[in-house]
C-alpha cells in the first residue's frame, strides 16, 4: 500500500507548475482542481472525493500562494501526508530561498527532481531531513551556472588525472549517505565552524479567555523549544529544563510534548526536563509542548479572579455609559512585576539573551541575576476592541495613553502603546463614542416628523351662548394645560434617551484582545537549568574547545488575551 502516490504543485493563478507520480494511476491535476476550488473557503485540508473513480482523498496545503496536492485512493494516514507536504515544501524553501516562488521551482527543476525522488520512493516517504539531502541533492552552484549559460563543460579535461591525455574518464560517481554520509540521518557530514557557539530560544504564545464576572475560563500556553547548533563535528548534548514544581512538577507542566526525532525518548521517559540528542547543524524546533496555566479544578473549585494567572496586562471593559449610553471604556493595567521597553530593562533583556558558559567548562550557564525573569520587558503593547458592522463612526476616541484610530472598514479601534508610553504606567483608560447608522436615521425621522394632537378645550355655554366660565379660571385652565404639555414634552425626551440606549446597546463591543510581547518571562514558568555536552559521546569537537551558549526566553500574544464583556 503506497502512502503518497502524486504531487501537484499550482502557482498563485492555478495554473499546474509540477506533477510528480510516484505510484498508481491518481487523477490529474486537471482534475483535481476543480474538485477543490468547488469547496468553499476556508477549504479543509482534507476532502474526500467521491466523485473521481476510485473514490479519492486529497490532502491539500497552502504556502507562500502556491497549492500543494497530494491524493490517495487508498486508506492512508492523513496527517503523513500532510506531514510529507509540509517537509516537501520545507526543503524547497531551504534549497530554492524564502520565499518559495512558482519561478523558483521552474528554473531549478533538476534540483526539485532530485529533492522529490530522494524524499519519496514508490510512494514510501524515505528522507525528509534538510541536512540529510544536502548530502545526497547536488545543488548547481553560480559558477556552474556560470560556465553552463557560456557552453563550456562544467569540468576542464585538463584538471582531470588521467594515464593518457587521449583516455576517456568514467564519471566518477557521487558519495551517498551509504559510504560517505554522517551516520546520523538528521546532521551532515563533516561539519566545520570557526566559532562555535548554541542557542536555546524558548517562545510561548498565550491564549487566555476571561468572563465578563473577570473569571479566567481558559489559559493555554503553546510553547516551541528552538535550537540553533554551530558546533563542529557530532556533538552530544544533555538540556535540562526547570519548572516551579521542580522534576516532579515538569511533567505535569510539560503537556502534550512533541520532539525533534534526534531526541532520545527513553531519557525524557526515565528523567522529565532532561532532553539528550546529537542535534542537526543549524536551526530547528527541538521540541513543542501545552502548559494548562489554570490549576486542577480550577472552574469546579468556584476560584474567584483572584487566583486567575498573572499576566504582563489586563483590561476591562465597561459598555453603556453616558446619557444616551453611546460611550464605552477600556481600562488597561500593567502587572508591577513587568518593567516597560526602557533603556534599563533593554540592557537586562539583552544580559539574559545570551549567557556565555564558565571558561573551561562544557556544560551550564553562568549564574547571574540577568538569567532570571526579575526584569522581564513588555514591548508592543495593543489593544484591539472589534465592533459590530452597525457601528458608522466614532465621534471621539480620548486615550490617556498611546495612540488610537478606528476604520470603519476594519471595524475594531486599535490602541497602539508604545515603550516611551508604558514607561512607569499603571493604568491607562480609552474612552470612546459610537456613532451607529441605524440610531442616527432613527433620530433624524423623530425629530423632523409632524404630529397631530388630539387635545380638547371644554367650554361651557349658557342659553344666550355666553361662556359661563370667568377670565381667571381661562387662565388657570391654560396654565394647567402648558404645564401638561410640558410634562408630556419631558416624557418624549425621557422614551427617546431610553430608545437611544437600547439602540445603542447593540452598538456595544462584546470583547477585547490584548497583543504584547514580553522578553525575558514565560508564563508556563519553564527555565533552562544548564545545557552539557557529553565529551566522551562526541566526536570531532577538537580538545580543549569550549562553545558559546546563549538562552532567550519570549511570550507572545497575537490577540490571545480575549476579554469578553
Amino acid at each position: 500500500m503506497s502512502a503518497i502516490e502524486a504531487l501537484y504543485i499550482f502557482d498563485e493563478h492555478n495554473n499546474s507548475i509540477l506533477e510528480h507520480i510516484y505510484a498508481g494511476r491518481p487523477p490529474p491535476a486537471k482534475a483535481l482542481l476543480p474538485l477543490w476550488l468547488a469547496h468553499s473557503a476556508p477549504r479543509p485540508s482534507v476532502i474526500y472525493l467521491s466523485n473521481t473513480n476510485p473514490p479519492t482523498i486529497l490532502h491539500s496545503l497552502v504556502q507562500d500562494r502556491l497549492l500543494f496536492l497530494s491524493p490517495c485512493s487508498e486508506d492512508t494516514e492523513p496527517l503523513s501526508v500532510l506531514e510529507f507536504l509540509h517537509r516537501v515544501a520545507d526543503a524547497l524553501e531551504e534549497f530554492l530561498g524564502s520565499p518559495l516562488l512558482a519561478s523558483k521551482i521552474e528554473n531549478s527543476y533538476d534540483v526539485v527532481a532530485q529533492l522529490l525522488g530522494e524524499m519519496c520512493d514508490a510512494g514510501t516517504v524515505c528522507n525528509t531531513e534538510p541536512d540529510a539531502l544536502r548530502d545526497a541533492v547536488e545543488a548547481p552552484s553560480w559558477m556552474k551556472s556560470l560556465v553552463g549559460g557560456l557552453g563550456l563543460p562544467a569540468t576542464s579535461p585538463a584538471l582531470t588525472p588521467s594515464s593518457s591525455s587521449f583516455s576517456i574518464q568514467k564519471p566518477a560517481l557521487r558519495q551517498t549517505l551509504s559510504n560517505a554520509g554522517s551516520a546520523v540521518p538528521w546532521r551532515r557530514a563533516n561539519v566545520r565552524h570557526t566559532s562555535n557557539e548554541m542557542y536555546v530560544d524558548i517562545v510561548e504564545t498565550l491564549s487566555v479567555v476571561v468572563a465578563p464576572s473577570g473569571r479566567c475560563l481558559s489559559a493555554i500556553a503553546n510553547g516551541t523549544i528552538a535550537f540553533t547548533c554551530k558546533v563542529s563535528g557530532v556533538p552530544d548534548l544533555l538540556l535540562i529544563l526547570t519548572s516551579p514544581g521542580g522534576k516532579m512538577g515538569m511533567e505535569k507542566t510539560f503537556d502534550l510534548p512533541v520532539f525533534h526525532p534526534c531526541v532520545r525518548l527513553a531519557r525524557w521517559r526515565e528523567r522529565p526536563g532532561e532532553l539528550s540528542f546529537v542535534p542537526p547543524d543549524g536551526r530547528f524546533v527541538l521540541a513543542g509542548y501545552e502548559v494548562d496555566l489554570l490549576p486542577p479544578h480550577y472552574l469546579t473549585a468556584g476560584t474567584n479572579a483572584s487566583s486567575n494567572p498573572q499576566l504582563p496586562a489586563s483590561i476591562e471593559v465597561h459598555t453603556s455609559l453616558g446619557s444616551t449610553g453611546s460611550d464605552f471604556e477600556v481600562r488597561l493595567t500593567l502587572s508591577n512585576r513587568f518593567s516597560s521597553g526602557s533603556s534599563s530593562g533593554s540592557t537586562a533583556s539583552s544580559a539574559s539573551a545570551l549567557q556565555a558558559a564558565r571558561p573551561g567548562s562544557t556544560g551550564g550557564f553562568r549564574s547571574n541575576s540577568a538569567n532570571t525573569s526579575a526584569t522581564p520587558t513588555v514591548q508592543d503593547l495593543i489593544v484591539s476592541i472589534p465592533l459590530p458592522s452597525t457601528v458608522r463612526n466614532l465621534s471621539d476616541l480620548r486615550p490617556s495613553r498611546g495612540e488610537a484610530h478606528f476604520a470603519p472598514g476594519e471595524g475594531a479601534v486599535e490602541w497602539t502603546l508604545a515603550s516611551k508610553d508604558i514607561v512607569a504606567m499603571s493604568t491607562a483608560v480609552l474612552r470612546c463614542t459610537l456613532v451607529g447608522l441605524a440610531a442616527g436615521q432613527e433620530d433624524e425621522v423623530t425629530t423632523n416628523e409632524f404630529k397631530m394632537r388630539t387635545d380638547t378645550y371644554d367650554y361651557d355655554e349658557n342659553e344666550d351662548g355666553i361662556g359661563t366660565g370667568s377670565y381667571q379660571s381661562g387662565t388657570d385652565t391654560s396654565s394647567m394645560q402648558r404645564q401638561d404639555q410640558a410634562s408630556k414634552t419631558q416624557e418624549d425626551h425621557d422614551d427617546r434617551d431610553m430608545r437611544k440606549v437600547r439602540q445603542n446597546t447593540t452598538l456595544m463591543p462584546t470583547s477585547a484582545n490584548v497583543s504584547f510581547k514580553v522578553k525575558g518571562w514565560l508564563a508556563s514558568g519553564i527555565k533552562v537549568e544548564s545545557l552539557v555536552i557529553n565529551t566522551k559521546a562526541s566526536r570531532g569537537l577538537g580538545a580543549g574547545v569550549t562553545p558559546y551558549k546563549g538562552v532567550k526566553y519570549l511570550t507572545v500574544s497575537k490577540n490571545g488575551v480575549e476579554v469578553r464583556c
